[in-house]
């Protein structure tokens, strides 16, 4: 089996819900070994965000939601009460035979513990040490917690998504799913492997990353924090449509919608002959994306009125026919049964602990040479528990017992 990317590197992962999960769920699929960290008892509190929950074999419901089994594959789960001074030794003791410490506790928290990068780098100099919190390790709001649907509202997500103000339906709308939390993963992710790249290749030592999901998601809005930073205004919402593409939207057809994008001036051309107003092609008014983008409000009811007197499919047809990009607006269901998805292999089945598969969406990240195609279910709570402390610590049975008995290890 060729290896992956990132074998050989250990991560200590103490995150839980979905930014720091996202993260090491990423570096776990490249390959590195990462040991999740859980309260006794509690766990990830991710895992009880449901329904629905994976079902067994038998068609019971299991205690894993279905939010859990999405950020949590190629894990190693331990559970360790770090409140206690026994629970604190084990995991500097893991950190000393880590390469990565990652954590997405409130400023300053571990601290109380002993956990903080100031203490494990002291034990361990090559140590990465990767923080996400909401707002940052410095600045005036370094000490507030922060969940995805403040961060859209916060950092002008939720200003530039909706229909206008007037229009019906007109306000801000939250992005359907947990937007700061996955980009704040993806750049903790790549923060660390460039991190590992400069101790490992250039000789540097370990270090402390701050990863905040405000300055993540504020990087995030990138041309729309650009056109207020050129320009002096607020972009404004302009519902299934695009701020500086004209036409880019959602039309409505006789029988259902689709979303169209006419990218440059060529296409748009394409499409004023192929909905029958060829002379908009050649108008001044519409001519240039940039006079499209201006006069708006003028041509996108002229195609309006064609669209809706057509089916979705004919549509469909004729657009793909004269090479325009044009698709269907697709519930879920319909994503997963795409012949695309099959064929691209973007889900995969894996055995868990509870009994019965698990599917799992596939890693994008597509290796020629270094696969990324090991796909270990997520696991249940403390299911490495023993395999850790005997195997990778060294403890013996006798005092793995009394942890239990002292319930700094009971799941």
């Amino acid at each position: 089996m060729t290896m992956r990317p990132l074998e050989g590197i250990r991560i200590l992962d103490l995150t839980r819900v979905f930014s720091g999960p996202w993260a090491t769920q990423m570096l776990g699929d490249l390959g590195a070994e990462v040991i999740k960290v859980e309260q006794p008892r509690r766990g990830d509190d991710l895992r009880k965000l449901g329904p629905p929950f994976l079902k067994d074999a038998d068609g019971a419901e299991t205690k894993e939601s279905a939010y859990y089994l999405s950020v949590n594959r190629n894990k190693k789960s331990i559970t360790v009460d770090i409140a206690s001074a026994e629970g604190q030794a084990i995991v500097r003791d893991l950190a000393d035979r880590s390469d990565v410490v990652m954590e997405n506790f409130k400023v300053g928290d571990l601290a109380r513990y002993g956990l903080d990068h100031a203490s494990l780098s002291a034990r361990n100099p090559r140590l990465i040490y990767c923080s996400i919190t909401a707002f940052g390790q410095t600045g005036p709001n370094r000490h507030r917690m922060g969940y995805d649907t403040l961060l859209q509202a916060m950092c002008g997500v939720m200003s530039v998504t909706g229909h206008p103000d007037g229009a019906p339906g007109g306000g801000p709308i939250k992005v359907g799913f947990v937007l700061s939390d996955l980009i704040a993963g993806s750049y903790a992710a790549t923060a660390v492997v460039s991190a590992l790249f400069a101790r490992d290749a250039r000789g540097g030592t370990g270090q402390h990353i701050d990863i905040s999901m405000f300055d993540a998601q504020v990087a995030a809005m990138s041309h729309q924090g650009m056109h207020y930073l050129v320009s002096g205004e607020d972009p404004q919402r302009f519902g299934t449509g695009a701020p500086s593409v004209v036409p880019s939207q959602v039309f409505a057809c006789s029988d259902g919608h689709i979303v169209l994008v006419a990218g440059n001036d060529a296409q748009f051309r394409k499409l004023a002959a192929l909905v029958g107003l060829p002379e908009l092609g050649t108008d001044p008014l519409y001519a240039t994306n940039g006079a499209r983008v201006r006069n708006r409000a003028r041509l996108i009811p002229q195609l309006e009125a064609k669209f809706v007197a057509r089916t979705k499919q004919a549509w469909l047809d004729d657009l793909e026919a004269n090479g325009l990009v044009a698709g269907p607006i697709n519930a879920v269901s319909d994503v997963f049964a795409d012949p695309h998805v099959a064929a691209r292999g973007l889900v995969v089945a894996a055995t868990h602990a509870s009994g019965g598969t698990v599917p799992l969406i596939a890693s994008p990240m597509r290796l020629s040479g270094t696969p990324l195609d090991v796909y270990a279910a997520p696991p249940v709570q403390g299911q490495h528990t023993h395999e850790i402390l005997s195997g990778l610590l060294g403890m013996g049975a006798a005092e793995i017992a009394a942890l239990e008995d002292k319930k700094i290890i009971v799941d």
